[in-house]
């Protein structure tokens, strides 16, 4: 029994120590997108201030493909010792997951959410020959050629393709969706007028818009972006109960120490109050958000389950 107790209290002092010594080596932080699109910026802008703060270097490493399911079942699977994380996102932890048909992975259940870090509106764009520049002439076509509009997403089942159901869900029009594996190849098509529009976060979208590469419609936040004050949002523009706000933050695989995730907690929301990082966010237009570990946690929960709501009422899913 003396020696049961003695091995238990290694291997309890073992678990201490390690996370207490943690990171002692690079941390992997995998964008399960191309480069480029919001998740991807996002990661870039925040994990230099991460770096810093945890005296290892944080990389950044793409794994794109079936709308963010790839990277996030390699790092569901993933040893969990906080030293491979996913940076998660409505289309990947939420909204994708209340669609997605033969999924490989739980989010809820396969993950523990470390922290946030922003939310962002989803805006609707139109491509520069596009046969419409504003949502009216858009809204006025669609319902004239149901199913010939071309609308891009970031990919099937993406919070972008789900932003775009529930407008038509609200709206009666009927768009044809055109998946891409990102943002960014979807961003190219658009530019090259190969599709009429896009559905994209913001932060994506917004210096092909200023630059006058894309025509920003109408966007899906509750109130107008302060970077694009002349573009309204949907509800402005008499659609009601089409919200599609998104968030990111980061996630392991389930099981890590909750000394390690207080740790990345803590991490995260240092590098969040830094002047640096809040300023690239603010440029970027989104909302830094400054939450506790168990406020994340929370907070993915009751996202999924609004997306769940909107996936059964309008009988939506993915392949």
């Amino acid at each position: 029994m003396s020696r049961f107790l003695f091995l238990l209290a290694a291997i309890i002092a073992f678990g201490t120590a390690t996370a207490q010594d943690f990171p002692s080596r690079p941390i992997r932080l995998i964008v399960p997108w191309p480069p480029a699109g919001n998740v991807d910026i996002t990661a870039r802008a925040i994990a230099p201030a991460l770096s810093e703060i945890l005296g290892q270097q944080v990389v950044v490493d793409n794994k794109p493909g079936a709308a963010g399911r790839i990277g996030c079942s390699e790092v569901a699977k993933a040893t969990a010792d906080g030293y491979t994380l996913v940076l998660g996102s409505t289309g990947t932890m939420t909204a994708g997951p209340a669609v997605w048909k033969n999924l490989s992975f739980d989010p809820l259940k396969d993950f523990v959410a470390v922290g946030a870090i922003q939310s962002v509106p989803i805006v609707l764009t139109a491509a520069p020959k596009a046969p419409f520049s504003t949502y009216a002439e858009f809204a006025k076509l669609a319902k004239e050629k149901p199913g010939q509009v071309t609308i891009a997403s970031a990919g099937s089942g993406s919070s972008n393709h789900l932003a775009l159901e529930l407008l038509m869900k609200q709206t009666g029009l009927r768009v044809l969706h055109v998946p891409y594996k990102g943002s960014g190849p979807a961003i190219s098509d658009v530019i090259g007028s190969q599709v009429n529009g896009m559905m994209d976060q913001l932060t994506a979208s917004i210096g092909h818009i200023r630059e006058g590469r894309m025509k920003a419609l109408a966007i899906t936040s509750p109130k107008r972006s302060p970077l694009l004050p002349e573009v309204p949002t949907l509800a402005e523009l008499g659609v009601k109960g089409a919200e599609a706000d998104t968030f990111t933050g980061i996630f392991a695989p389930h099981g890590v120490s909750q000394e390690i995730v207080q740790r990345l907690n803590g991490a995260m929301r240092k590098a969040l109050a830094m002047d640096s990082v809040r300023e690239r966010y603010k440029s970027m237009g989104v909302d830094i958000m400054d939450m506790s570990q168990p406020e994340f946690a929370a907070y993915v929960r009751v996202d999924y389950d609004k997306w769940r709501k909107v996936a059964k009422d309008g009988n939506i899913s993915v392949e």
